[in-house]
């Protein structure tokens, strides 16, 4: 696999990533307020992935456009 297709399958996962964060966040806050306690964290690892994921994009799009 070149480069390009690697960047592109660490983007695929890390959008998966992302998603599943993103649906935490989603699901605590439906409980709210039970579990409370935890949004900071979750809310960390949603941010965390999502800025992974952005970073990574704009890797392949220098690439892409270089």
């Amino acid at each position: 696999m070149n480069d390009l297709e690697t960047l592109k399958a660490e983007i695929k996962k890390l959008s998966a990533r992302a998603m599943d964060a993103k649906m935490n966040l989603h699901d605590l806050s439906e409980e709210l307020p039970i579990n409370w306690q935890s949004i900071l964290s979750v809310a960390q690892k949603a941010h965390d992935a999502f800025s992974q994921l952005e970073e990574k994009r704009a890797v392949l799009k220098s690439l892409e456009s270089a």
